[in-house]
């Protein structure tokens, strides 16, 4: 078994051009829902970075990259948690080769346990350049969502990916990056734990969406889909405007508008942890700062806050 079988098609741009064209739409079509960078002509030397796990959304993002202009380095990530995650990796190799593209393997051992599949994710952003474009689709968008919903996200959470160059196929549908592998006789490698039930996105995937969709008598992704490019539009601006405000500037935070008071307080916050923190943290400082006096307040995650004077320190513990 191998990504390239015996009747794959020649995999340059042009003949990856024709052959989705001619099997779905026009790729000129399919381009424009994506978001690949411009390649300026100082830049036409440089690498677009692709992490390729073998399945259909990053084959299927790996051959829209070679078809709109970009120069492609893959990057794949071995595990080492299957038997047959060695051979996959080489599968990807050829298939690197395949569409002329530079192949990059980073190989580290995910010991089994609790959160597998999370500390596997969290080594493989790791181990990637920063800002690799990854497969992620509109039914992903969806399932996020959902997540996130259920998690009681607010805004930013529910706006879930933005699209970017890091994001580029997120307004395509898995659908389609399947018919893009079909049209190419390409054999996509298939990872058994996305039958699993195992996991939440799986159980979103598999039951949730088909309830949703049979509630609402419609194709709820790209609904799902519009609302978090619609909220992730309206948190943007927000951050925007929640950035001029001074965080350590009691007066100005108590003077602000509460919603941008508590996102200038996230993002300072953020900034020093490097996640944001809790709601009802954020809720709790937002009431000592609107009352009068000096306080001291620590938030979760060992964020020792002290207000002296109307100015506030933020130190980390």
């Amino acid at each position: 078994m191998s990504i390239i079988s015996k009747n794959t098609k020649v995999l340059s741009s042009n003949s990856i051009r024709f052959a989705v064209s001619t099997s779905l739409e026009p790729i000129d079509k399919i381009l424009l829902r994506c978001c690949f960078p411009q390649i300026a002509d100082h830049e036409v030397d440089r690498y677009y970075e692709v992490a390729v796990s073998g399945g259909p959304d990053s084959l299927a993002l790996a051959l829209l990259s070679i078809a709109s202009g970009q120069r492609v380095r893959i990057w794949h990530f071995d595990h080492e948690i299957r038997d047959s995650s060695a051979r996959e990796a080489k599968e990807v190799e050829e298939f690197a080769q395949a569409i002329g593209a530079k192949f990059e393997l980073v190989t580290q051992r995910i010991a089994p346990g609790p959160n597998l599949e999370a500390r596997a994710r969290t080594a493989r952003r790791k181990s990637f350049p920063t800002g690799v474009a990854t497969g992620h689709t509109m039914d992903d968008q969806a399932e996020t969502f959902l997540i996130n919903l259920m998690r009681g996200a607010g805004p930013s959470g529910l706006a879930a990916m933005r699209p970017s160059h890091a994001k580029p196929i997120l307004f395509l549908r898995r659908s389609l990056t399947v018919g893009i592998c079909n049209a190419l006789a390409l054999d996509p490698i298939h990872d058994e734990s996305n039958a699993s039930d195992d996991f939440l996105r799986n159980r979103v995937r598999h039951y949730l969406l088909p309830v949703l969709n049979e509630i609402s008598q419609r194709e709820i992704t790209p609904l799902l889909s519009r609302t978090s490019n619609l909220l992730g539009t309206e948190d943007r601006y927000l951050d925007e405007l929640a950035s001029k405000v001074d965080p350590l500037d009691r007066k100005e935070l108590r003077d602000c508008d509460a919603v941008l008071r508590l996102r200038a307080l996230r993002q300072v916050i953020s900034k020093l942890t490097g996640y944001p923190p809790s709601h009802s943290g954020l809720t709790t400082l937002s009431n000592y700062i609107e009352g009068s006096g000096n306080f001291r307040f620590q938030l979760a995650g060992n964020v020792d806050i002290v207000c002296r004077r109307n100015v506030i320190t933020y130190r980390q513990l």
